[in-house]
């Protein structure tokens, strides 16, 4: 089984393809050979993997990536929200254009490969209904990454009615704790409330204690992509994009989380200085209900202490020796 993973320097694709890299997923029918896909790719990746480094607009590299063919391709490369805004141009190549050659070039396989696309909650922009949201909800995009990702679920799901790829959009929450760095993500307080905390220092949080967000660890959302991967065809029905389980959490509700590896003095380190178009975007999420996910077997990550130790990878040592 050959299976190829775009993006797969970043947050969650790195993570992805360790985890598929220690052959522990043989028994799901995965793990065989390993291909990471990304325009530059961290040297810790085990040398078992196949590298190509590339840009996936590039015909030569295109050609030179899928000469063989693939059985499950997972496509999480992308230009997240705020640089998708920042330059449009950037976002449509990445996250749209380089999507549709990935998708053509599967299509020319004898077999399908089950495809899996990491969507987003991005397709639903703002305002969000104030009761729930659910797989009926109708998505309408407010930024360009929202706009950009819906246009490939779209695609996805036509590639799949044509019988050229066994495709899958899933749609991603806010996935935690990213590292402390600029990635373009409007977002990032939400992994930085963690980092800090955890490092006993002050935190400034941009939306208010009562903002709720949708959450996910890198851990879960890895579990949760594999799951995708291994599904049998016959257990998908004709909705080929659906929202993932998430905890819908407060802020205040995250920083219990903490405090309860950390000790409760990291509830007197955060101050609260909402922003307002931070809050419209991020901060005002209803409760999420995935009924086509949860039957499908996918999961989110129990309750705010269990999200935070999977997001910091926290040994039960850690955490007691930080809530003593």
């Amino acid at each position: 089984m050959r299976i190829g993973v775009t993006g797969a320097g970043g947050f969650v694709g790195s993570a992805l393809v360790s985890v598929l890299a220690k052959g522990d997923l043989k028994d799901a029918g995965l793990g065989v050979e390993l291909v990471a896909i990304d325009a530059q790719l961290p040297t810790s990746l085990p040398e078992a993997i196949e590298r190509a480094e590339g840009d996936l607009a590039d015909t030569g590299f295109l050609e030179q990536t899928f000469s063989r063919p693939f059985d499950v391709f997972y496509h999480l490369a992308a230009i997240p929200g705020g640089a998708a805004a920042r330059d449009y141009d950037l976002g449509w190549r990445v996250n749209v254009e380089a999507s549709v050659a990935v998708l053509k070039r599967l299509a020319l396989q004898e077999k399908p490969a089950r495809f899996v696309f990491a969507s987003s909650i991005g397709v639903f922009g703002i305002p969000l209904p104030t009761g729930k949201v659910n797989d009926e909800t109708l998505p309408l995009p407010t930024m360009s990454y929202g706009a950009q990702k819906l246009i490939v679920e779209a695609l996805v799901a036509d590639f799949w009615r044509r019988g050229l790829v066994d495709g899958l959009a899933v749609r991603l929450p806010g996935i935690i704790a990213r590292p402390r760095v600029k990635g373009g993500h409007l977002s990032a307080y939400m992994s930085d409330i963690l980092h800090t905390l955890r490092a006993g220092e002050p935190f400034v949080c941009p939306v208010s204690a009562d903002a709720t967000s949708w959450f996910m660890s890198r851990a879960r959302c890895v579990e949760n992509l594999i799951h995708a991967g291994s599904l049998p065809a016959e257990r998908l029905g004709t909705r080929r994009a659906f929202n993932l389980p998430a905890l819908t959490l407060s802020m205040r509700a995250l920083v219990d989380g903490a405090a309860g590896h950390f000790g409760p003095q990291v509830q007197s380190l955060v101050t609260y200085e909402p922003n307002e178009a931070l809050q419209a975007q991020f901060g005002s999420y209803p409760a999420l209900l995935t009924p086509i996910a949860d039957g499908l077997g996918f999961t989110h990550d129990g309750d705010a202490k269990m999200l935070v130790a999977r997001a910091l990878d926290l040994s039960d040592q850690t955490s007691q020796r930080g809530a003593a």
